[in-house]
């Protein structure tokens, strides 16, 4: 197979270093680092781009650095420990103005920052993890195989220490299994087990319960800034709109800030975590419709809806096709949109933007240290 040599300019959004090859096409090499000088072989090549892998490295750049997980490079949770914490993050704030610019032609309202975690390892509090013939693990990188580990640096040490206790003593059942952190010890349970145990976790000064195999934010340090930054972008006033409630980690201080809130959330367990959580509260006024949003637009549930604010959180997907443009006719005053995914959320800032909102603010969370992976928060207003 074809070797050659380059130097590492950038890193893409997917996470792989960027170069480019003696005949100007650019190289896509997983595991490298900005100035690292490279021997690659290729993998597959097409017209304008090469995939390849190191060969051998040949000079490390100045922001490489050593990864400390030993199944490092195998495991397919985490892409970037072998970066400086200072280039993930700079290499984060450049991919998401780069997404913004280039998939939703629009310029930032100014300088991008992101929100460190206070700890670039040591800050995940919830996991999953598979069981399989007596071994413990993650899948291996780009497979389904599992790759068998004891450790994983990037939990909280208490939930290391459930999966390092998991690993000794495997449970019989084998399959998917959450490890969380909650009510002050780590816990590991089945989700193939009906009648799980909530785990609570406190946000903005309230108690939530959620079941595992539900969804909830897991970066246990860097959560109480991001949902400070969130209510603060939402405000107080009369009406609401939550779309993507999940458990109720935002619609529970949400409901303290705005006289109605309704809450959509299409889980059928989260629902179930939801309503306890805010009976649990005491907190009667807000309405929950257990449906997709798809499904909400279709019967226009929402349409007798003014919300001042409308806060949502959608998945990597982003909003469905057609949301914007229906959303758009409840005319919210503000828009607090959660995103995962820089792509789709420029795409879907673009169709705001289009319809009469300016974009106020936009910033990033590094809920995910040693990933490529990066939580941005977007204000918009009507213009």
């Amino acid at each position: 197979m074809e070797s050659v040599e380059l130097r590492i300019d950038e890193l893409a959004a997917g996470g792989d270093g960027v170069g480019r090859g003696p005949d100007g096409r650019v190289f896509f090499v997983p595991f490298t680092a900005p100035g690292d000088r490279v021997r690659v072989q290729v993998t597959q090549s097409r017209a304008r781009f090469v995939r390849a892998r190191v060969e051998s490295l040949l000079e490390p750049g100045p922001q490489r650095a050593d990864p400390v997980c030993p199944v490092f490079g195998s495991c397919g949770g985490c892409a970037w420990q072998h970066l400086t914490y200072a280039a993930q993050l700079a290499a984060k704030a450049r991919i998401l103005e780069d997404a913004l610019r280039r998939i939703g032609r629009l310029a930032p309202p100014g300088p991008i920052a992101i929100a460190p975690s206070p700890s670039a390892y040591g800050y995940r509090s919830r996991t999953r993890v598979l069981v399989e013939a007596g071994r413990v693990g993650y899948r291996r990188r780009r497979s389904h195989v599992l790759c068998a580990t004891t450790r994983c640096p990037v939990l909280l040490p208490a939930l290391d220490e459930k999966l390092h206790e998991l690993a000794q003593r495997p449970p019989r059942q084998d399959g998917e299994w959450e490890l969380a952190w909650g009510d002050g010890q780590a816990r590991a349970a089945s989700l193939a087990a009906p009648g799980r145990e909530r785990v609570s976790l406190e946000v903005a000064g309230e108690r939530i319960g959620v079941s595992p195999g539900v969804f909830a934010q897991s970066n246990a340090l860097l959560l109480p800034r991001l949902a400070a930054r969130l209510l603060a972008c939402a405000g107080t006033g009369g009406s609401a709109l939550e779309l993507y409630a999940g458990a109720g980690c935002f619609t529970l201080p949400l409901a303290r800030r705005f006289e109605r809130l309704v809450a959509l959330e299409a889980d059928p367990d989260a629902v179930r975590d939801l309503h306890a959580n805010l009976r649990d509260a005491g907190i009667a006024h807000v309405d929950v419709l257990g449906e997709t949003l798809e499904r909400a637009l279709e019967r226009d549930a929402l349409a007798p809806l003014a919300p001042e604010a409308l806060v949502l959180d959608p998945p990597r997907a982003g909003l469905p096709e057609g949301a914007v443009e229906a959303l758009a006719r409840l005319a919210p005053a503000r828009i607090v949109y959660l995103s995962c995914d820089p792509a789709t959320l420029a795409r879907d800032l673009a169709l705001w933007l289009a319809r009469g909102w300016a974009l106020r603010s936009i910033e990033g969370f590094d809920l995910f240290p040693q990933t490529p992976h990066i939580e941005a928060l977007a204000l918009l207003e009507r213009d």
